[in-house]
């Protein structure tokens, strides 16, 4: 006999306790009637979406995902469903699976290792189970884990133990780069001490920072992967068994290629774009095209997220606006087909410097005009998404964000920041990715010094190190937390060091009131990294 199972890669929605239902019975009739499956598996905390972060205080959300439970059982006859939900049992809260069979809930597992690190915080709300689950499957023992279980030894080896011969395991796990790969290193140090197979089924998504990359895969008992769906898309692949003696076989399946870093950066971007703005009901998005590379970037990634007559563009120039940006922005927008005004910012600048001139009287010019600049661009970009309720994306990048070369209220007004956690050399790596696929973003914009043009003849190493020297060190000393004595010892200047650790500890509180972006890292400002606004450690 061959044992059929259908892995759900679905993308759901936090909160949308009978819309993820609903998601649920299509994906098991279309597994039980079009696949002729006998099981399908579905991702963690599916009935809830994933993270439901204090939703699962409320106690009427607890409710209904019971009921919603309940009826995905009655209604899921004639096929075994594996799905994740929050499970509140004697007053207790788990990160539980339930195998629905014949019209009720057959048997539960609860998720025993809780993650609570990085972007995770599963002990704020769970409580650990300990006894692994293992149920008949046609004749076939298949036990369950549930995500972080399969990143430490322990759980699986327990189920393997327990007499399953397969494990299936359901997974909420985030995107960052080089993720796939190091899941199913991860896996296969697990599958080489239970000598089981194994069934990973992730969400794909994107929810607020968090993006959900698929890539859900089967590993047999030699390590080795014989099915894996295809990453940031939808899928419903079926995975086959067949029992040899004492041991389940994994038979060879449809096995998507993994992609390069860039090009999956590039997807979880767009997936993440789409996903925020679809998800929150907007009517689209709109955004300041500069000339420069950072909003070129975000215009074609929300072109190709959300299609072109969803965008507006708006060019902004002032008295150092250089002509040449303001040809190239022209140039991307009539390429990629979005609708674009042009709207000089000098008569709101005259205004608020008039507005202050009596109260500026006998100070010197300084940034704080190059501020009210940015804030005159930020005030038309707000009035605009508030009438026609389109988003409005922020172009910063995460080297600007670190080291707050940034303004508040100005280019950081907006509603979601698609490059804040993209370095500034990643932003050049994507445009060109981008340009190889069809010519979208000008080749002079790629090529031309970067500047914020709020002040004659500016460049960003007037007030920054060159990228190709900043980026590295905030990756050291951001990602990886180094101290500046360790990454001066890498071989980095003592004064670049100093004085870029310094930015980036005095702007945490720009970030503080920064929106949400896509995480592409494996440390992203916002929830990946919590530091204190008032702080006396390590500032100069």
């Amino acid at each position: 006999m061959t044992l059929r199972i259908a892995i759900a890669q679905i993308n759901l929605l936090v909160g949308d306790i009978a819309g993820n239902a609903r998601r649920v019975l299509e994906a098991t009739s279309q597994a039980r009637d079009g696949l002729n499956a006998h099981a399908v598996v579905f991702p963690e905390l599916t009935l809830s979406g994933y993270p439901p972060e204090d939703l699962l205080y409320k106690p009427h959300f607890l409710q209904q995902i019971e009921l919603a439970l309940k009826e995905v059982a009655v209604q899921s006859a004639g096929i075994t469903v594996v799905l994740g939900f929050p499970e509140r049992h004697d007053g207790i809260l788990y990160n539980s699976a339930a195998v629905l069979r014949d019209g009720s809930v057959h048997t539960v597992y609860r998720k025993q290792e809780l993650p609570n690190y990085g972007v995770f915080d599963e002990r704020r709300y769970f409580h650990p189970g300990h006894q692994p689950c293992v149920f008949d499957l046609e004749g076939v023992a298949v036990g369950i884990t549930i995500c972080e279980d399969v990143w430490l030894p322990g759980a699986v080896e327990q189920t393997a133990v327990a007499g399953a011969k397969l494990v299936l395991n359901l997974n909420a796990s985030p995107y960052q780069a080089e993720k796939t790969r190091q899941r199913e290193h991860v896996v296969r140090e697990r599958v080489a001490s239970a000598g089981i197979p194994l069934v990973y089924a992730n969400l794909v998504g994107g929810q607020d920072e968090l993006v959900f990359d698929g890539a859900s895969f089967v590993m047999d008992g030699n390590g080795e992967v014989v099915l894996r769906a295809a990453e940031f898309e939808e899928a419903l692949p079926v995975a086959e068994f067949e029992t040899q003696g004492d041991s389940l076989l994994a038979l060879p399946g449809s096995k998507a290629e993994t992609i390069g870093e860039v090009a999956s950066v590039y997807k979880a971007l767009v997936l993440g774009i789409r996903d925020y703005v679809v998800k929150n009901g907007f009517n689209g998005a709109v955004l300041g095209l500069s000339g420069g590379i950072d909003s070129a970037l975000t215009c074609v990634l929300a072109v190709d997220a959300l299609g072109a007559e969803k965008i507006e563009a708006v060019l902004m120039p002032s008295r150092y606006t250089a002509d040449m940006s303001i040809e190239d922005a022209l140039l991307e927008a009539e390429a990629l087909g979005v609708e674009h005004h042009l709207i000089p910012i000098e008569p709101a600048f005259q205004a608020f410097t008039g507005l202050l001139a009596d109260t500026f009287a006998g100070l010197p010019r300084d940034t704080t005009e190059e501020n009210i600049q940015a804030r005159c661009r930020g005030v038309l970009l707000m009035a605009l998404s508030n009438k026609k309720r389109k988003i409005l994306l922020t172009t910063g990048n995460k080297s600007e964000m670190s080291v707050g070369y940034a303004t508040l209220y100005g280019d950081m007004a907006g509603g979601f920041a698609p490059l804040k956690d993209v370095p500034k050399l990643l932003v050049y790596k994507l445009c060109e990715y981008r340009n190889a696929i069809s010519p979208a973003i000008p080749l002079r914009v790629l090529e031309r010094p970067p500047s914020a043009e709020l002040a004659p003849d500016q460049k960003d190493e007037d007030s920054l190190p060159p990228y190709a020297m900043l980026d590295p060190i905030l990756e050291r000393y951001v990602e990886w937390d180094q101290s500046a004595e360790e990454i001066i010892a890498a071989g980095f200047a003592e004064s670049d060091v100093l004085r870029v650790a310094r930015l980036v500890d005095i702007n945490e509180y720009k970030r503080r009131q920064a929106p949400p972006g896509v995480k592409i890292s494996r440390r992203a400002f916002g929830r990946d990294r919590r530091y204190p606004i008032t702080c006396g450690f390590g500032r100069k």
